[in-house]
């Protein structure tokens, strides 16, 4: 038996949410389902071999967005060949640049931003990329 993980991202509009990491991060959406009401309830989208998933927040089922909690306290993290040309793209898009994208001591080129959802990512690439 082989174990993946698929982290799951809830946010407060799960379509502006899908246009966004297309256009930002180069996501490319793989499925999407809706409820009887139009709510998002899934949707996976992948980036290169990685894959992540979204849903609509829904107060009544415990689902709460980082916007609505005040902050995520997740990190997610992610290699790319171009991480401030990401970073670029995310502000431009809505989000924030929280920390600038710059070479690391520790051998890496990282940065972090905030989606416009309130999720925290750490862009990372090799130095000097």
């Amino acid at each position: 038996m082989t174990s993946e993980l698929t982290p799951k991202l809830l946010v407060s509009d799960a379509d502006a949410a899908i246009d966004f990491y297309t256009k930002a991060l180069g996501a490319a959406l793989t499925s999407r389902v809706a409820d009887d009401q139009g709510r998002v309830t899934h949707a996976e989208l992948s980036l290169g071999t990685a894959a992540f998933a979204l849903a609509q927040s829904v107060d009544e089922w415990g689902w709460h967005d980082p916007l609505s909690l005040g902050g995520s306290p997740v990190l997610l993290m992610i290699d790319l060949p171009d991480p401030a040309a990401t970073a670029d793209r995310v502000a431009q898009l809505g989000g924030a640049i929280v920390i600038p994208v710059e070479d690391r001591s520790y051998g890496k080129r990282q940065g972090r931003v905030k989606d416009p959802f309130g999720h925290l990512w750490v862009l990372s690439g090799d130095a000097g990329s």
